[in-house]
């Protein structure tokens, strides 16, 4: 065998290992993406069985709000629906805006919700719902921290596959861009709060 021969078979063998390294790096990346929804669903999870007891709690002061109390379970159950096609699929974009969509229109029931809560010192002074508020609140700030921890795997994956000369085993074995998670917030939200004395 020549010398030009081995550095040849060489050069084959480091690109091998290295096209191997960066397949198996894609591979994890992608499994944490899986591994960091699992996160949020079990957030996600907590406040979906205590979004109930809320709502019972509040029923028996809030029966003319009705309305209210349906639109938050009706939200809740959209949610839960959402949630469970990203789990079968935490690396496409569909589930995941599917997903964005309902947790705003549960952000948006639970404002509403919160704000008839305010309405009623009674209810607000109950000590269940004190309780289960709190719980809701520790919970959210949960489901926030996973949604960040989510959004940082994506982006280290996005970064891998499309950086070069990653992105050459990324596009040979169809590595896709994941999705992040994005908050949905209507234009009364985004605007500035007005604060008067």
């Amino acid at each position: 065998m020549s010398v030009s021969q081995i550095v040849s078979l060489s050069i084959l063998a480091l690109v091998l290992f290295w096209a191997v390294g960066a397949y198996n790096r894609l591979i994890r990346l992608r499994n944490e993406i899986s591994n960091a929804f699992a996160q949020i669903d079990v957030q996600l999870k907590r406040r979906h069985d205590l979004i109930p007891n809320l709502v019972e709690v509040a029923r028996k002061y809030l029966e003319h709000e009705r309305d209210t109390l349906e639109r938050v379970t009706a939200a809740r159950a959209q949610v839960i629906a959402a949630a469970d096609l990203v789990k079968t699929r935490p690396n496409h974009a569909g589930p995941i805006q599917s997903l964005s969509m309902a947790e705003g229109v549960l952000a948006n029931a639970m404002t509403q919700f919160k704000a008839v809560i305010e309405a009623y010192p009674e209810l607000k002074a109950d000590q269940n719902m004190r309780e289960l508020s709190e719980e809701l609140t520790h919970t959210e700030n949960k489901v926030a921290f996973s949604r960040q921890l989510f959004n940082d795997t994506t982006l280290d994956y996005n970064n891998a596959a499309h950086q070069f000369p990653t992105n050459v085993v990324a596009n040979l074995f169809g590595f896709k861009t994941a999705a992040m998670l994005q908050a949905t917030q209507t234009e009364a939200e985004r605007a500035p709060v007005k604060v008067s004395f």
